[in-house]
């Protein structure tokens, strides 16, 4: 996961102006095998990388979904990651470990591309040109269409319903009701969280709304709702940051122009919104259940919350697929999603959650456990949907 720049996607999504969106599809790991024969029967494409290395296989490739298989021969954790021109992300991997491999799938138009591996999970990694050309040929399912023009509308709804939040809590936050604020901080970002890998798709606009203190490089400014957290939180003042407040609006209105411009020519592909799905889960394994999202506040099982409902989202859109294609993947999927709400659902205090500083060892291990049983079949969704 990037931390300065952005993180996850909606590739294929021509835009006019406006970064494409990109959800990195991720399906389960496999056995090497043969390099050659395999890309050239058509299987995934071998991309070795290491501590000072990304090798890939073959550099051109045909439009339509395309499989890298990464193996890290490295001593560090690292991420693969595709990008369009002008470092818009198409495609991620992240958190593959020592001497493991993962698969990341993508749906590549004709272009000019680049993978790239990153050691430590940081900075512009390692670089590998790739050409792709053609047009894919495969008939859309009508299915499929309604599904991705269904999940546009749902973005821009969530979109709308964060500013409408977040000019609740900025209201409060100005008028220096701290009380106030604190009480409409986690329900300001719900939306957000809800469709996050899109959000973080353009450019900086994520790091300008969403950053950690944590994540910041030296000399990096700090803006958007983390620093208001901090104030309200840490400091138990708002005085000096009504400017900060003001610019978190403006940066989601910026985010509502930029979602409103999408032009659906090709469409949201299939495999980038399935993979959007994995990508939330992602975001709660790496950052909700740690407790690294919400420093101050605690408020992490609101935004777990949210990227729940948002995967869910995905899924209930493409499930009449699944269950045509493969009924034993959308039966884990029923069940593990359950799984996941029950366990959660432990925690409800009111209308919200406990705060997480509460949950206990054991409760977080649950959690994790759940979200992680969830993670398993989900990552299988993109590969079923585009059979």
């Amino acid at each position: 996961m990037e931390t300065g720049t952005m993180r996850f996607p909606l590739p294929a999504l021509a835009l006019s102006g406006v970064a494409a969106l990109a959800l990195p599809l991720l399906t389960a790991c496999g056995d090497d095998g043969d390099k050659d024969a395999k890309a050239a029967a058509g299987g995934p494409t071998a991309v070795t990388a290491g501590d000072a290395r990304c090798e890939v296989a073959r550099k051109d490739f045909a439009a339509g979904v395309t499989e890298f298989k990464v193996r890290n021969t490295g001593s560090r954790v690292t991420e693969l990651y595709v990008y369009a021109p002008g470092d818009k992300i198409v495609g991620e991997r992240e958190n593959i470990g020592p001497g493991t491999s993962a698969t990341l799938a993508v749906q590549l138009s004709a272009g000019k591309y680049q993978l790239a591996c990153k050691p430590g999970m940081v900075g512009n990694g390692i670089r590998q040109d790739i050409t792709v050309t053609g047009v894919a040929t495969k008939g859309a399912d009508p299915r499929i269409e309604k599904a991705l023009t269904d999940y546009h509308a749902y973005v821009i709804g969530q979109t709308d319903a964060t500013i409408a939040a977040t000019q609740k809590f900025v209201a409060a936050f100005k008028a220096g009701d701290v009380a106030k604020a604190k009480a409409l901080y986690a329900p300001s970002r719900v939306g957000w969280e809800s469709i996050e890998p899109v959000a973080e798709s353009f450019g900086d606009l994520d790091p300008r709304t969403d950053a950690r203190e944590a994540d910041l490089k030296p000399g990096e400014k700090w803006t958007g709702w983390h620093r208001l957290e901090k104030a309200l939180w840490k400091t138990g003042s708002t005085k000096g940051e009504e400017a900060y407040a003001d610019q978190l609006l403006k940066d989601l209105a910026e985010l509502k122009t930029k979602v409103n411009a999408v032009r659906l020519d090709p469409p949201i592909t299939q495999t980038s919104m399935a993979n959007g799905a994995k990508e939330l889960l992602d975001e709660v394994a790496t950052g909700k259940i740690t407790g690294e999202e919400e420093t101050f506040s605690h408020t992490d099982l609101v935004d777990f919350q949210a990227n729940l409902d948002g995967a869910a989202k995905v899924y209930e859109l493409l499930r009449p697929v699944v269950q045509e294609k493969d009924a034993t993947l959308a039966k884990d999927l029923d069940d593990n999603f359950a799984k996941v709400r029950t366990a959660l659902q432990k925690h409800r205090q009111g209308d919200g959650y406990v705060s997480y500083d509460k949950v206990g060892k054991d409760d977080r291990k649950a959690l994790s456990d759940a979200v992680n049983a969830l993670a398993e079949p989900l990552s299988k969704l993109a590969g079923v949907v585009s059979k």
